[in-house]
């Protein structure tokens, strides 16, 4: 295939994921609603008022957020449509064995994700008890658009948070990093995870970064391990000089130089000889 001809393809792909995205953007725009309904009620049912109220700058700011919600249900709605055209022009130049492994990822990525989304609304739900519980003595009046925004964006934070172990086992099976160094960098990886969950857990206290964190935790050391099982299947990690100290030398056993003189000329192995040899030996065994 031309270069041309590789650039009508990605034009054909790329219009035909828009037009899913397109798509499943009207059947959000039509389920926007109760998905509003179900971001807004961590704060309403902490107000536990009949009519949940928030605040909004702009007369535009409602149908603009039904937009923006409608657009992120859309994307997940049309997802197989796009991934899969994603995937119909990366495969063609993949081999059978990375094909594999693609779906593999796929398939634990997508719960994955869902896990630290699932994580991060509830720990929201316990974050707007601390924050607005401080502030009995105001009234306080959240704007709409940065509600959802807030809700929104922790859980994507959280939901990536949870991919990070998936990307360690990806590089263990391109033979990228081994299990044994993977288990040598725990001290790091733990402290990684916790400032990482420090940064993006809404609340001040340590409930929440510690439930990110050991979450993470879990997930890392659970790879860990699949990652050593994966390299003793494949003989990984072994090397010629293991088991010698950095000061010994090599073995010379295998050679019989008692039987050389000073200089006598020694005949190298012919190589369309050893390849014969080859040859009878693979037709002995077949």
């Amino acid at each position: 295939m031309t270069l041309i001809e590789h650039i009508r393809e990605l034009r054909s792909r790329l219009f035909k994921a828009c037009l899913g995205i397109v798509l499943g953007m009207f059947v959000g725009l039509y389920f926007a609603k109760p998905i509003q309904n179900f971001i807004n009620a961590p704060y309403c049912d902490f107000k536990g008022d009949a009519v949940c109220q928030f605040n909004s700058v702009s007369p535009v700011d409602p149908f603009l957020l039904q937009l923006k919600i409608g657009l992120y249900a859309g994307l997940i709605v049309s997802s197989p449509i796009w991934l899969y055209q994603l995937w119909a022009f990366i495969a063609p130049g993949l081999h059978r064995h990375e094909k594999r492994y693609s779906y593999l990822f796929t398939a634990i990525a997508v719960p994955l994700f869902a896990a630290g989304a699932f994580l991060a609304f509830f720990v929201v739900t316990k974050s707007l008890v601390f924050f607005i519980g401080l502030s009995d003595d105001y009234e306080i009046n959240i704007d709409l658009t940065g509600y959802f925004d807030f809700v929104t964006g922790v859980m994507l934070l959280f939901g990536f948070g949870f991919e990070f172990p998936l990307v360690l086992l990806m590089l263990n099976v391109a033979g990228m990093v081994t299990g044994k160094r993977m288990i040598g960098w725990w001290r790091v990886a733990l402290f990684l995870m916790f400032l990482f969950a420090a940064i993006v857990t809404p609340t001040p206290d340590p409930f929440g970064m510690t439930a990110l964190a050991l979450a993470m935790a879990v997930l890392y050391f659970l790879v860990c391990g699949i990652a050593m099982l994966n390299d003793k299947r494949r003989n990984r990690g072994k090397s010629i000089y293991e088991g010698l100290d950095d000061d010994e030398t090599s073995s010379l056993d295998d050679y019989d130089t008692d039987s050389i003189t000073p200089g006598e000329r020694v005949e190298a192995v012919s190589p369309v000889a050893s390849a014969e040899s080859l040859e009878r030996r693979y037709d002995d065994m077949t």
